[in-house]
């Protein structure tokens, strides 16, 4: 696992600019991060404000590395337009930049295939590194990230994404969000019982009853908005 500290990007003057597409619904910090990285000597071809456009502007842009929110106030999220990416294009390199830091959500950046997850607070050295690093096809770990994710490995991880399967997890989530039973099999289209069933083997296998804890465990995982 590697970490450093923020340090000034030791830019090569025979290489070529790395080539950055930025996708974040928040242009004011966008733009800051699209500065850091000119700053830099890299060159931000794109810039997307939702999920679908970050897409669409990969395909299209070919960058070397895209920096992709996770949060854009919408249904689909940046862990979704990764995992179009990297259907497409399983070499893409991607680091993902956020607001939220749950242990749950770093992880599951690092499983999808990114390559870093810098925090939005972080010193713009930090997005350089990660980004240089990316375009590399390496990792980049932020110190305190790197001790999250150690300490998450040795006391093992009890998340719903590693306990549930993919449809129990699916089922957790929309019980979470305080749809009925009754609703989820709609919205599913499977059987009540079905529904009934798998909902009370989450419960146990999660240790927990109450709708409100359902919820709270919920977001706590980076599941379901805050």
């Amino acid at each position: 696992m590697t970490t450093m500290q923020p340090t000034a990007v030791q830019i090569n003057p025979e290489r070529k600019p790395i080539r950055v597409l930025l996708a974040d619904d928040h242009p004011i910090v966008m733009t800051g991060f699209a500065m850091s990285l000119a700053a830099e000597g890299m060159e931000v071809v794109g810039q997307a404000k939702t999920p679908q456009e970050a897409v669409e502007q990969f395909m299209a842009l070919q960058p070397d590395v895209v920096v992709l929110d996770i949060r854009f106030g919408a249904e689909m999220t940046g862990l979704d337009a990764a995992r179009h990416i990297l259907e497409k294009q399983p070499d893409a390199q991607i680091v993902f930049l956020s607001q939220f830091d749950q242990d749950a959500l770093i992880k599951e950046t690092y499983r999808l295939g990114a390559k870093a997850f810098v925090t939005k607070d972080c010193d713009p050295a930090d997005l350089a590194v990660a980004v240089h690093r990316a375009s590399d096809g390496e990792l980049y770990f932020m110190p305190q990230i790197a001790e999250r994710l150690a300490n998450l490995s040795v006391r093992g991880d009890a998340s719903p994404q590693t306990l549930l399967d993919e449809r129990s997890l699916e089922i957790f989530k929309l019980m979470a969000e305080g749809l009925t039973n009754v609703e989820i099999a709609e919205k599913l289209d499977l059987s009540q019982k079905t529904i009934s069933n798998i909902s009370q083997a989450v419960k146990e296998k999660l240790g927990i009853h109450r709708p409100a804890l359902i919820t709270k465990l919920a977001m706590k995982h980076g599941l379901i908005e805050p």
